[in-house]
């Protein structure tokens, strides 16, 4: 019986290319095959003959099969995830490489991760090669690897639309937008355009040369923040602005200024904060963010109540773990204003912070959220809203020690607030009973406290010692550490 014909898919594999090339090339076909080794032979463990006449004892016959029909490629790819092939993953973030590119020591990396790297101080980055620890230059030349990006291009589109494959690596593969493209969509966006506003979000969330292409643009805060102010706006095009102006990079002097011009800026953000759309929602509190940081006083004691209650409402619904960081940033800003810091309370913030550390949220938000807790309980009213929570002292006593020295030294500075400022029987007794109490002696010889947190600590078991020496809560173990 003759051999079989040759498929025209075997034209991409080649007996002299070396094994690594061939398990790329099947991995991008679409074809299925069977492959089959010398015996005590793996593919992966033959090396690349020196010689043509060397490949005979080494040569693997792959005999072609059709696919199986049994079920539709789209639903085998819904369920579940395509795997990234190794060689498409950046060392530094393991995540599919956007841009790749390659660093003198012919180490491909992903822009924006080798970027971070470079831009660190030693030791945690620098001058060195992450994987070879090579030294290099002072600037070293990031060379664009064009080969690599294909490949994943071509292994993206090979893949079914419904596979969870992420979907902004395939737009990352295209090319950065020119200067003159961004003018013009700048210039349509300015006019509340939705199609070249959505178009300017996509560019940005695409490359960092289109992003840094926008923000060199003269007047683009400005127009687009006259979009999202204006009220001829739609909604929609009032949110897409959002969601340019929160993935911008915006100088404090500029935000200072765009504050300052655009008064109405506050009434449209709770207008987009209150939108069913979560993703709207998570922008406006990214850029509710980036404007507490840098506007100034007069701008931020002049921020109505409906804006803090949406802020707060952010958090209350966990719409995404970036739009909760951004809103807990936000509350945090804004509370060393002591009017600000009144109507955030009022808008329910501390019942909303202290229902997030019950859910055991990751350390950032925890540490963020303690954070905000803290400036809130600097107030009388903050204070009144912790220990009317059933939970509230519970749930601070509980992260101390427990997440991370940065958490334990904000729940000590809110339980000194409380101890200090509203130490009322009840709230004693309830600080005994819940623990608090065993875990403040617990820090005292801790050494997850820095000096300052123990000082408070201590501060706090001398100021009621009479009441928590004598409580029966109190089991012996931790009353040898209380301070005499």
């Amino acid at each position: 019986m003759g051999s079989p014909p040759r498929h025209r898919a075997f034209k991409l594999i080649d007996d002299r290319q070396p094994p690594a090339l061939t398990v790329l090339l099947l991995l991008l076909s679409p074809l299925n095959f069977q492959v089959s080794t010398p015996k005590k032979q793996t593919l992966a463990g033959i090396s690349p003959p020196r010689h043509p006449q060397a490949t005979a004892p080494y040569k693997a016959s792959f005999r072609f099969t059709p696919p199986r029909q049994t079920q539709p490629i789209s639903e085998t790819m819904a369920a579940a995830p395509a795997e990234v092939p190794s060689h498409f993953l950046c060392p530094i973030s393991l995540q599919l490489m956007r841009e790749p590119v390659t660093l003198p020591t012919g180490i491909s990396y992903d822009r924006a991760a080798i970027s971070r790297w470079l831009a660190a101080p030693a030791p945690a980055g620098g001058r060195t090669c992450p994987v070879t620890r090579a030294p290099l230059p002072p600037r070293p030349q990031l060379t664009p690897n064009h080969t690599l990006r294909r490949l994943i291009h071509a292994w993206l589109a090979s893949l079914s639309p419904e596979a969870e494959v992420d979907d902004d690596g395939v737009a990352a593969l295209r090319a950065p937008a020119s200067e003159a493209e961004v003018a013009a969509l700048l210039s349509d966006a300015a006019a509340a355009r939705v199609e070249a506003l959505r178009r300017l979000r996509e560019l940005v969330a695409e490359c960092e040369d289109s992003r840094a292409a926008l923000e060199s643009q003269d007047g683009v805060f400005d127009a687009l923040s006259r979009v999202v102010s204006s009220g001829d706006a739609c909604s929609t095009a009032r949110e897409e602005a959002v969601g340019v102006l929160a993935s911008l990079r915006i100088p404090e002097p500029e935000l200072a200024g765009v504050v300052a011009r655009h008064t109405n800026l506050g009434k449209a953000l709770t207008a987009v904060l209150r939108s069913s759309n979560l993703k709207s929602r998570a922008n406006a509190a990214l850029l509710v963010r980036s404007l507490s940081d840098a506007a100034w006083p007069a701008w931020v004691l002049g921020l109505s109540q409906e804006l803090l209650a949406e802020v707060v409402r952010v958090v209350r619904d966990r719409v995404s773990t970036q739009a909760t960081k951004a809103a807990l940033h936000a509350l945090a800003a804004l509370c060393p204003y002591g009017r600000t810091r009144v109507k955030i309370v009022a808008a329910g913030a501390v019942p909303a912070l202290v229902d997030l550390l019950l859910d055991d949220p990751e350390r950032r938000v925890c540490e963020l959220a303690l954070t905000a807790l803290d400036r809130l309980c600097t107030c009388a009213e903050g204070r009144a809203d912790l220990v009317a929570h059933a939970a509230g002292l519970a749930v601070v006593g509980k992260k101390m020690l427990c997440v991370s020295e940065a958490a334990t030294e904000r729940a000590v500075r809110v339980l000194r607030s409380v101890a200090r400022h509203t130490a009322t029987p009840a709230v004693l007794q309830e600080m005994a009973q819940s623990g608090v109490v065993a875990k403040l002696c617990a820090a005292l010889p801790s050494e997850q406290c820095g000096v300052r947190t123990k000082e408070k600590a201590h501060e706090i078991l001398k100021l009621h010692t009479r009441t928590w020496r004598s409580s029966p809560c109190l089991s012996p173990r931790f009353l040898g550490l209380y301070p005499s």
